[in-house]
């Protein structure tokens, strides 16, 4: 089912203002002050980092210019943050031949039912270089 144009224009403008909000929020208040922002619960109960463990802190530094220690909150958000436009334009029918390859293999469910589960393991490993992915 295809959208009418006015419902596309609507979600368009609330994502565009809901992004703003979360920009804002991120710019002046941090997330690395205690008790501003909630914990991630499955870090607080296991003591383990889950796929998601970093992303607030990440944005938060993106924000602020830092993209390396962006990048090393959550280096695996931080990279499909940094491809996500190319998908959306690709949503939206710009779709040159160099781009088809990356979009059929992030298509692909084999792809996350791997790499998601590899990612929450391998960041939770004692040693280097696995602990580049952990939040620091």
């Amino acid at each position: 089912m295809i959208a009418s144009r006015p419902l596309q224009a609507t979600l368009a403008t609330a994502a565009v203002g809901t992004a703003a909000v979360g920009i804002w929020v991120l710019r002046n208040f941090d997330p690395n002050v205690p008790g501003i922002f909630p914990p991630c619960v499955f870090h607080e109960l296991t003591g383990y980092w889950c796929i998601g463990c970093g992303i607030t802190r990440a944005l938060h530094a993106l924000v602020h210019g830092d993209i390396a220690h962006a990048f090393s909150m959550n280096p695996l958000a931080m990279t499909l943050l940094a491809i996500s436009p190319l998908l959306t334009a690709w949503k939206f029918g710009w779709r040159p031949r160099w781009l088809h390859p990356l979009v059929a293999l992030l298509s692909e469910p084999k792809l996350w039912l791997i790499l998601l589960p590899t990612y929450w393991v391998a960041r939770n490993l004692p040693w280097w270089p696995f602990t580049l992915l952990a939040p620091n």
